[in-house]
């Protein structure tokens, strides 16, 4: 059920970037035809903690020359001082080819793809500690858009090496500090995982400042449990999950609701009528409800996001009933906002000076 709704999300997004009127007009047989994988899966050779001591192995850590996600608009720079956090964070798709089920690691264009990510992304908690972000053999798009077992195996093959990399940066960031874990998209569906499987009951759970699911559906009822940590309800709250998916209005979720109804939790009952989780990144509160006033700054980037300006003031935000987190009218923000209003590709930058704030009033709390 996972991979189905990763089936809608991966849609509207190459919808968004490549195919709108096309989708329009066809749907998603034309993006099946163009973007699943033909060839077989083919195992790879499981990936271990030693395997990630390499550098090249990581699109950002502290020693990396050109890390991207030191990255920041002006009036902002990135944490010059030793200490802080240690920020793990998972970067969304960026493998669009339909060559292979998952993408090489030194696939030239998803790698590219992957630093832009992490400049409008990763650089909002760049104050607040060192990032560490895993190359890691991504499923592609494609994999998201039929049924075949290959895509379920690619999945597997992506979160496995997201166990790998995670476990050598416990290793590199030593036993007592403060951990921030961060994605989005399919970033965030492994992060649910690895919340479950290597947090949740866990003495590492104590060292967790927050948690960022963003871009992807966590039920209540259903998924919230199984990863250990409660949902943020106060904004100076530590060791909690932030999760939200931004809609502008009239708001139509009806392709991803559709996908979530029918899919199943952890705890293996329906999701079915019950509401995702969303914080409001603009007040760091479950279920709040927010003037643009409250927004610190809004990422207004340039075309190949060299540079970006950042305003406040331009964008609310609201959770509603089901979960979705509704801005009211559609920002101009850029090009990809997608069927329905969804602003999924902004889940991060339309908040951007918000998280900053949040990540630095989480980690204070989890400090004193």
């Amino acid at each position: 059920m996972v991979r189905k709704f990763l089936y809608v999300v991966a849609g509207l997004i190459v919808l968004g970037i490549a195919a709108a009127f096309a989708y329009r007009l066809w749907g998603v047989e034309i993006m099946r035809m163009a973007m699943v994988p033909g060839e077989s899966f083919e195992g790879q050779r499981a990936l271990s903690a030693a395997d990630y001591r390499e550098r090249k192995m990581w699109l950002a850590r502290p020693d990396l020359p050109g890390n991207p996600a030191l990255w920041a608009p002006a009036g902002h720079q990135p944490r010059r001082t030793a200490g802080g956090a240690a920020v793990f964070f998972i970067h969304p798709t960026s493998y669009l080819n339909r060559a292979h089920w998952n993408a090489p690691l030194d696939d030239q264009e998803a790698n590219a793809r992957a630093a832009l990510f992490l400049r409008g992304q990763a650089s909002a908690f760049n104050d607040v500690g060192a990032i560490w972000a895993p190359r890691y053999r991504q499923a592609t798009f494609g994999a998201f858009l039929t049924d075949q077992s290959a895509a379920e195996q690619a999945l597997r093959l992506a979160y496995g090496d997201i166990l790998a990399a995670f476990d050598e940066f416990l290793g590199e960031v030593g036993p007592t500090r403060p951990i921030i874990l961060a994605g989005h998209s399919q970033g965030a569906l492994h992060l649910t995982h690895l919340l479950k499987d290597r947090v949740a009951g866990t003495p590492l759970a104590r060292r967790i400042v927050a948690a960022y699911v963003v871009g992807w559906p966590v039920s209540t009822a259903t998924d919230l449990a199984a990863l250990g940590l409660p949902a943020c309800t106060a904004a100076d709250q530590a060791g909690c999950v932030l999760s939200w998916q931004t809609f502008a209005e009239p708001a139509d979720p009806s392709l991803i609701q559709q996908v979530y109804d029918r899919s199943t939790g952890f705890d293996g009952r329906p999701r079915r009528g019950t509401p995702m989780l969303c914080v409001n990144p603009l007040t760091g509160t479950q279920g709040a409800a927010a003037p643009a006033t409250a927004n610190l700054g809004t990422l207004y980037p340039n075309n190949d996001m060299s540079t970006a300006d950042l305003r406040p003031g331009q964008v609310p935000a609201a959770c509603d009933s089901r979960g979705l987190l509704l801005i009211g009218a559609a920002p101009d923000v850029g090009p990809y906002a997608l069927p329905g209003n969804n602003y999924h590709v902004y889940d991060y930058s339309l908040f951007w000076a918000n998280v900053r704030a949040d990540a630095a009033r989480r980690y204070a709390a989890a400090t004193r």
